[in-house]
């Protein structure tokens, strides 16, 4: 976690921001860990960043900031649910006091029987399939999850990447992609980014009401998404997504920085 919380915080200098962080519980619920090391941490001996941060305090800062601005905090979640699902336990009342929450999570394929080839399992959620289940049954005002299936929709190839990632904040972008690309990635997804980005631009994916479900029993299926579209249902799941007008907001205000 630590490793992380700095290319966090290297990414936060790198921008021009000075953000608290807060490491978050080192394992899934009740499962061993299944994530592995952080290569990209590699880059971060050319970049500024803080060596020691808060123990103990995510699930707790997230709980007295979002008491303190009832129905103000939008919630983005774009890894394993583990601390979402932690702080939903521990304060049953926080759903209902969330504006919203975003999460990059799930695979809204749909699956044959047969063959898992169109179904894949999506990483944040068979990190923590018990935390993503709290998560998803948790009774929140509006909940917002953009799955695999759309996020893979927008990419860059590595000569693409490497020509547009220039300038501020997306020199570091670069030097991460480099160690992806260095372990034989051709390409970058940008799948945290799509789940922020439509935050702040509402229409940059189209949305179908459903329930999601995930799969706990089966350890052939285990993490799988299995969703169905329902008018009433409680989760407001992305369909498509507008790629050129993504980039346009993602370098528009990466770029500036």
């Amino acid at each position: 976690m630590i490793a992380r919380a700095q290319l966090a915080d290297a990414l936060c200098k790198a921008s021009g921001r000075d953000i608290s962080i807060f490491p978050g519980l080192r394992r899934p619920l009740l499962i061993e860990s299944r994530q592995p090391e952080v290569p990209q941490a590699s880059a971060l001996a050319n970049w500024p960043h803080r060596r020691e941060f808060p123990e103990h305090e995510a699930i707790e800062f997230m709980r007295r900031t979002i008491r303190q601005h009832p129905g103000q905090v939008t919630l983005l979640g774009i890894g394993p649910l583990t601390n979402i699902a932690a702080l939903f336990e521990i304060d049953p009342q926080i759903p209902q006091l969330l504006k919203q929450l975003v999460l990059m999570g799930g695979n809204m394929t749909p699956i044959r029987w047969g063959s898992l080839s169109s179904g894949l399992v999506e990483w944040n959620i068979w990190n923590d399939p018990y935390a993503a289940a709290v998560v998803f049954a948790a009774h929140v005002r509006h909940c917002q999850i953009i799955g695999l299936d759309v996020t893979r929709q927008v990419e860059l190839d590595v000569a693409t990447a490497r020509e547009r990632f220039r300038g501020g904040a997306l020199n570091l972008v670069a030097e991460l992609a480099e160690v992806w690309f260095g372990v034989g990635k051709t390409k970058v997804t940008f799948h945290d980014p799509l789940a922020a980005v439509s935050i702040f631009d509402p229409e940059v994916c189209t949305y179908q009401r459903g329930t999601i479900a995930v799969e706990l029993v089966s350890k052939q299926l285990e993490g799988f998404t299995f969703y169905r579209p329902d008018p009433a249902g409680a989760h407001h799941v992305a369909t498509a997504v507008k790629v050129d007008r993504f980039f346009e907001d993602y370098f528009a205000v990466v770029s500036k920085q």
